[in-house]
């Protein structure tokens, strides 16, 4: 886990309430600045590492929006923060700004409530789909890496804790990092987390600032212990050859990452575990970026003899695997699973 230390923490004069108030009171040694947007900041004439160090920014997410999700959750709940202390090589969630430093929202009581009114809308009881067989689950950590936010602010905990009693909702997130406090909450199996994995050698390279994967795969007993349902997340899967060229390099890599998977869990574990796959999206303008800050990871993310370009519903230029090759990579990759963890069901995969 980071050992998160802002020096400056920016703030919207609504965001200031007592949840707001609570965390600036936490790092009383930081410079405070009031902002009019949150997601329009000053120019701070810092780099991209150390901004997402040294920067807190507190706001108000003014829209309450719930979107349909149907993979790793039935709907991505309002997003409780925004930015992350690690600096991954493909996230989404940076190549939107300038500089991303952690947001946390602090109008919590209005997320929750939006949750509260929206699954009660909702049929009961609910539907069995492959997201849960009893619960509408609500992804709350799309924008964010939750076990963080966990550290800056109580209102995560309050947000577990109405997940937690909620007769007809669950929640769930992914995340990169290990946090022991949150050991000390029972979830009751209603806090489903997802650690993200990868081969520890490529992960060292594009999940750049993050806890390693043999931490993550030590941490899933352990938090399974705690009341939390444990999941893995392949996500991104990249493709790629060896340095003599081998092409299936990363075959053997993903094998060798399952069966560190096998040999970690004890039974009752694995007999939970599901995972979720999804192979690489690349984006130009952060191709752009890790040019000048992660020139190396880009040799694995950049690949345009296996890719295609596609324009995003939101209207960036993404590139992606070809889809007939990306076709044979997902049953290659499926194969995988069945042969080397048989007990680990792929929830979903694209």
């Amino acid at each position: 886990m980071p050992d998160f230390n802002p020096s400056i923490i920016l703030y919207t004069a609504d965001a200031l309430n007592d949840r707001g108030k609570a965390v600036l009171s936490q790092f009383p040694q930081a410079e405070t600045l009031e902002v009019k947007q949150h997601n329009r900041l000053p120019e701070l004439g810092m780099n991209h590492f150390k901004v997402k160090s040294d920067v807190l920014v507190l706001g108000k997410l003014k829209t309450q929006d719930i979107k349909w999700s149907g993979r790793s959750s039935d709907y991505i709940a309002p997003s409780l923060a925004n930015g992350c202390f690690g600096a991954c090589t493909y996230c989404y969630v940076d190549r939107h700004k300038n500089v991303n430093p952690i947001t946390l929202f602090t109008n919590i009581d209005e997320n929750l409530s939006s949750i509260d009114t929206h699954v009660n809308t909702l049929a009961w009881p609910k539907p069995i789909n492959q997201t849960d067989a009893t619960f509408w689950t609500y992804d709350i950590g799309c924008n964010s890496d939750i076990s963080v936010d966990y550290d800056l602010t109580p209102g995560i905990q309050q947000v577990f804790e109405f997940y937690r009693d909620h007769p007809k909702a669950k929640a769930t997130f992914a995340t990169k990092f290990v946090n022991p406090m949150m050991l000390d909450f029972d979830p009751k199996r209603k806090i489903r987390i997802r650690f993200s994995l990868m081969p520890a050698h490529v992960s060292k390279l594009v999940d750049v600032r993050t806890d390693s994967i043999e931490k993550r795969i030590a941490a899933i007993n352990d938090f399974y212990d705690a009341g939390y349902e444990v999941h893995v997340n392949f996500s991104p899967v990249i493709v790629y050859s060896g340095p003599d060229g081998d092409k299936k390099a990363w075959r053997n890599d993903y094998r060798e990452l399952f069966r560190q998977l096998d040999a970690s869990l004890r039974p009752e574990v694995r007999q939970q575990l599901k995972c979720e796959g999804i192979f690489l999206t690349h984006n130009q303008r952060q191709h752009q970026a890790n040019l000048a800050i992660n020139p190396k990871a880009e040799e694995l993310l950049w690949v345009p003899e296996l890719q295609e370009s596609k324009v995003s519903q939101f209207g960036g230029w993404n590139i992606r695997y070809e889809h007939q090759l990306k076709r044979k990579m997902i049953a290659v990759f499926e194969d995988m699973v069945r042969d080397e963890i048989p007990w680990c069901e792929i929830r979903y995969i694209f």
